[in-house]
């Protein structure tokens, strides 16, 4: 049997939910910062934002407890809006936005949640579609860089 890769193997993932003040906000910050201020130049003033205080945040973690990605819901009048979902770029196209986004939308429905929204970058409108969203309106410039709204029902 040939030798495989270490990175080619499945690796247990450790998914946290969590509200501030938790121990788990510095990585997530810290994610955060490298993937919008760093990579996408997105002004580090628009990114960390007043409604981190009030959302429930998600960090995945790999079993040496590095993060590798992060997002975080904020929720009100039965909808829930997800946003800042940020993958390491050494754990990018490994499943993690996927096993997240899975999580994120079971942790909707447990709060009885009938909708959920997020603006996506137009670029990664794919991979949302993959997950149930539909693009609704226009596209939009959002801290220099093209979006648009997309939602899906939590009714099925």
């Amino acid at each position: 049997m040939p030798a495989t890769d270490a990175f080619d193997q499945p690796q247990p993932l450790d998914i946290r939910f969590f509200r501030q003040p938790s121990p788990f906000w510095p990585a997530a910050t810290a994610l955060r910062l490298a993937v919008f201020v760093t990579e996408q130049r997105v002004p580090e003033a628009l990114e960390i934002d007043a409604e981190d205080a009030r959302a429930l945040h998600l960090l995945a973690r790999d079993a040496d407890g590095h993060a590798l990605g992060t997002l975080r819901i904020l929720t009100g009048n039965k909808t829930g809006k997800i946003g800042r979902v940020a993958v390491a770029a050494e754990a990018r196209k490994r499943g993690i936005g996927t096993e997240m986004m899975r999580r994120a939308l079971e942790q909707c429905r447990a709060l009885h949640l009938e909708s959920v929204a997020l603006d996506s970058q137009t670029y990664i409108t794919p991979f949302y579609e993959k997950l149930g969203f539909v693009s609704d309106g226009e596209v939009f410039m959002d801290a220099g860089i093209p979006h648009i709204h997309m939602s899906r029902s939590l009714q099925d």
